[in-house]
């Protein structure tokens, strides 16, 4: 019986970080040993860290990321302008503390 699993390769390496790489391993294996289930089920177990798991899921998948990304916030009225503004205060949040 020929292996009908499609193989799972990351769309675009640029800018990813090395806790990024560890993320795409871990589910990569999964992928490996018992398929989408697999990858879905390691995927979820990076939730404690909700960007690590999108930028995790959109190295390989960046186009449907990206689409989702901006129909959530199309969905909650949320334009790149208010995006835009609201990372500006976090990071000078983040620059306080």
């Amino acid at each position: 019986m020929a292996n009908t699993k499609s193989k799972l390769e990351v769309a675009d390496p640029s800018g990813l970080t090395d806790a990024d790489w560890r993320g795409i391993n871990q589910v990569k294996r999964a992928y490996e040993r018992g398929g989408w289930d697999a990858f879905w089920s390691e995927l979820e177990t990076l939730g404690y860290d909700v960007v690590l798991q999108i930028k995790v899921a959109a190295a390989f998948f960046p186009n449907e990321i990206r689409s989702a990304i901006k129909d959530i916030l199309t969905e909650r009225g949320i334009t790149l302008e208010e995006l835009r503004e609201l990372l500006k205060k976090t990071e000078t949040l983040e620059s306080v503390h």
